[in-house]
This record gives C-alpha cells, structure tokens and sequence, in this order.
C-alpha cells in the first residue's frame, strides 16, 4: 500500500505524537508499505514545502500561514498533488482535530479511505473550544475507521459522533531500546544523583502533565523522609518545563531551597534508556493523558512506576501488580505511592520486572503495526 499519514509532529520535534508518528511510520514501511508523512512546520516558510528522508520515509514539510484556514487549505491541496504522485491507497490522520480534518476531507475528495486516530489532548481539551468541535465531530462521523489509544477516547469519541465505532489500538514501545541495565554512574554524577534516591518524570513537564501536583508531592516525600540534605529523595525532571509553566518550578524552587530539582532539557528519543535506568520511581502524575510513550519506555526498562489513574495508564497498569494508580489531582497519595517505592528495594524489582513482561507480551510494536494494518485492509475492502 501507498500510506500518506498526515500530523502536527514529527521527530525530532518534541512530544509524543512525533514519537507514535515515526514509529507508524517506520514500522509500516518496516512491514513493506511505501509511507510519506505531511505535517505543517513552523522551520518552513509560509506557503512552502521542503521533502527530507527518514530512512524509507518521505517527510513533507509545509509552511504555515498566519490564517489557519490559509494551511488548512493549501495542507488539502498539497494532500491532492501527493496523491497524484504517489496514487495513494489511503490517508491516516494522527490527531483528531486539523491533522484528522484535513485527512477526512482530502480522503472524501479523491475517493479513497481514511483512517484517523484519537491521542489525547484532541478528545480531552480540543473538543470542548466551540471553534474546533465541528470539525472534530465532522471527522469522527466521515472517517472510513476511528482509532483510540486509550479506552477512555474510545468511549468519548463515540460520546461526541453517534455512530462512530472505535477500535482500541495502544501505544508500542521498542524492549530492546528501551531495556534493563547497569546504572550509568558517570550520568548520575553529571546530574548530582548520588546517595539519594531517584524520583524521575520523563517528557516536557507542563500542568496538564501534573507538574502542580508532583512539587508539593515531592516536598511532602521529602519530609516524610526527614533524610538531611543529601540524602533526601531528588527529583528528575528529564525533558525540562514547559516555556509557560517555568515560573511553577522557579517559585517551587524559591520556597524550598533544601530540595534538590534537576531539569534536564530535552533528550533525544533513542538516548532516553540510561536516564531511565537512573531512577528508582517513576512518576507520572497526569491530570489528562492518553498513553504516554514515558510509562510503557519506563515499564521496559523495569522500572517502579506511580501513575494518575487517568487516560491510558489504567489501559496498562494493574494497580498493584505492575505499577501503582493513585487518584488524579491527589498529592498526598502520590507522596505516599513514591515513599512505598523509594523506601523498598524488593517492592520495586518486584513491579518493575511484572512492568517489562507486560510491555513485552502487549505492547510490541509489531501488534501495533499489526492492528493499523487490520484497519487499513478493512477500509479497503469497503471502499
């Protein structure tokens, strides 16, 4: 088949649908399809498009407009001209908002299939700007196949599009990459992690990702440790702070100058296994989330995690068993979660190993790319 798989992201762009994207994308050609990738990029000039290689992948850059419906517009003609170069078999649309619209629309026009896919913020926060849920709901209504990567967005995509019938396809994540090791002790004491136990988040650190809540959280493990300084728990946030949210961590860090905070800046993909293998608790502490790449990557490398029970995480975690759930928004049970962790080495193998054999029997990216292409052939077969 001929894919085209439209986006907002694409490695290395940060976030995590330019991780799911490329790994899409290079499993699919992986598995012997042609794919290119389109996506709006603000590096490209207004009204332009530049063409880059990814090994086997064609990425399509356009330059955005300062109007949107002027890149929504010339994103459905630029969609047209890939097909009359590419005689494309179908479009998949990553993001249910401008990605999935622009999908559905191009789709409908050159009749062919689309398929488009729920990932997070576009169910959960898009869908209620009154300026976007028509074409949400549009698109959830005139896709040939809705994808959800979590349960929940399944259910709220079919709260939003009577009809609409999502299959539940999850993240995937690589276990040889992203695997058990030794620590790497001259990382750690690049970072300052020595002689204290690790609490880590991986990913840009920002409010919807529960930076609010992890402080205060910290602070509270912290004195409930009552360890003196350099032997408190420290706090490792690999993927730095969101621009708008950097004023939390300053003031945070004003009011308690005793606790240690790292910030790492943004890590490059492939380079995230030795950062992972540094902590001893991971924690993600999420308000809203789909599946984030941070805990099925932290699961592989057998890590003990402690999860908001919100979005995918309840999708992979079985309270307990494999990682711990706390109630989202809940401080006092995420210190809580962290103190049990922290404070007990045989608790932590214990979840961290039960962790990697989930990933590793559920969540290969073989399965992945195996149920998209269930999807693709199916639409197929109907149009």
């Amino acid at each position: 088949m001929n894919i085209l798989v439209l986006t907002d992201k694409y490695s290395p762009d940060v976030g995590g649908l330019a991780v799911s994207t490329r790994r899409l994308a290079q499993g699919l050609t992986q598995a012997g399809h042609a794919v290119c990738v389109s996506l709006p990029a603000s590096s490209v000039a207004p009204g332009a498009v530049t063409a880059s290689k990814d090994a086997d992948v064609t990425v399509y850059r356009l330059g955005p407009h300062r109007r949107a419906d002027d890149t929504l517009a010339d994103w459905f003609d630029h969609v047209a001209a890939l097909h009359a170069r590419h005689h494309l078999h179908l479009i998949h649309g990553m993001y249910i908002a401008q990605p999935a619209f622009v999908a559905v629309a191009a789709a409908r026009h050159l009749g062919i299939p689309s398929v488009i896919s729920a990932r997070g913020n576009d169910l959960d926060r898009a869908a209620f700007d009154p300026g976007k849920f028509s074409q949400i709901s549009w698109s959830l209504q005139n896709a040939d196949a809705v994808t959800a990567v979590t349960t929940g967005l399944a259910r709220k995509a079919r709260a939003f599009a009577p009809g609409c019938n999502p299959r539940f396809i999850p993240n995937s994540v690589d276990a040889t990459l992203f695997a058990p090791g030794p620590r790497d002790e001259a990382l750690a004491v690049s970072l300052g992690l020595t002689g204290a136990p690790v609490i880590a988040f991986v990913g840009e650190a920002r409010q919807k990702k529960g930076l609010t809540i992890l402080l205060p959280a910290f602070a509270r493990l912290c004195a409930q440790v009552g360890a003196p300084p350099g032997h408190r728990p420290i706090l490792l946030l690999v993927g730095g702070v969101r621009q708008d949210d950097e004023p939390i961590l300053d003031v945070f860090c004003r009011q308690n100058p005793a606790l240690e905070v790292h910030a790492v800046p943004h890590v490059a993909h492939e380079k995230l296994p030795p950062y992972y293998r540094l902590a001893d608790v991971l924690v993600i502490p999420s308000l809203r989330d789909g599946m984030p790449n941070s805990l099925l990557e932290a699961m592989a490398c057998e890590r003990a995690i402690a999860a908001s029970d919100v979005g995918g995480m309840p999708d992979v975690l079985q309270g307990g068993v494999n990682g711990i759930l706390v109630p989202p928004g809940d401080l006092n049970a995420l210190a809580d979660a962290m103190l049990t962790l922290s404070s007990d080495p045989s608790r932590r193998a214990e979840l961290g190993r039960a962790a990697r054999e989930t990933v590793a029997s559920e969540f290969a990216p073989a399965k992945e790319i195996e149920r998209n292409l269930e999807i693709y052939q199916h639409v197929m077969r109907k149009t």
